[in-house]
C-alpha cells in the first residue's frame, strides 16, 4: 500500500477513536500554526520595510526635540507595534482554547464509558476501554496543540520584543541623542 494511503488510513482510525471533539482541536491546530507561519513570515520580510520607513519619517524631521515631536514619535512607534502585535493576541487565545478542548473529549469519552458499562450489566473491560482511548486521545492532542503553540508564540513573541526595542531605540529625541553620545564619550 502507498506509505501516504496508510498514514491517512492511520489518521481517519485515530480520528474516529478520538470522537468529534477531535476535528476541532485539528482545525484549532491548523489556525494556530497558519497565524504563527504568518507572524513569522511578516517579521522576516515586511517589518523590516516597516521600521525603515518609519525611522526615515522621524530622521526627516527637523524637530526632535518638542512636545509635538515626542507625540509623532509616540505615534510612529504605536503604529509599527500594532503591526507586530497583530494576530498574536488571538493566537494566544487559541492556545489557551487547546487545553480546553483536549478536556471537552475527556468529558465526552468518559461519558462514552459510562453509558458502555450501562450497556454491558456492570461493565466489561473491554467496553470501558474504548470509552477511555475515546477520552485520552483528545486530551493528548489538546496538550500537544498548547505545547506547540507556546513553543511557536515564544519564538514570535521574542522576535516582537527585539524588533519593538530596536525601533524606539532608533527613534531617539533630540535630547535623548545628546544623553547617548555623551554617555558614549564618558565611557572611552
Amino acid at each position: 500500500m502507498n506509505p501516504v494511503f496508510e498514514m491517512l488510513n492511520h489518521l481517519q482510525q485515530l480520528a474516529d477513536m478520538g470522537g468529534p471533539v477531535l476535528l476541532f482541536i485539528a482545525v484549532l491546530i491548523l489556525l494556530l500554526w497558519l497565524l504563527l507561519m504568518e507572524r513569522l513570515l511578516y517579521y522576516r520580510t515586511r517589518l523590516r520595510r516597516d521600521m525603515a520607513q518609519c525611522i526615515d519619517v522621524w530622521q526627516q524631521r527637523v524637530d526632535r526635540h518638542s512636545r509635538r515631536a515626542r507625540q509623532v514619535r509616540m505615534a510612529l512607534l504605536s503604529e509599527v507595534n500594532a503591526r507586530i502585535d497583530r494576530f498574536v493576541p488571538m493566537i494566544k487565545t487559541l492556545v489557551a482554547l487547546a487545553p480546553l478542548f483536549g478536556l471537552l473529549g475527556t468529558v465526552t469519552g468518559m461519558i462514552g464509558v459510562f453509558e458502555a458499562m450501562g450497556l454491558a450489566d456492570g461493565g466489561g473491560a473491554r467496553a470501558m476501554s474504548s470509552g477511555v482511548s475515546r477520552a485520552t486521545i483528545p486530551t493528548m492532542a489538546g496538550m500537544v496543540a498548547a505545547l506547540s503553540g507556546l513553543i511557536g508564540l515564544t519564538g514570535i513573541d521574542r522576535l516582537g520584543r527585539r524588533a519593538k526595542a530596536h525601533l524606539e531605540n532608533s527613534l531617539l529625541m533630540d535630547d535623548e541623542q545628546a544623553l547617548s553620545l555623551s554617555a558614549v564619550s564618558g565611557k572611552t
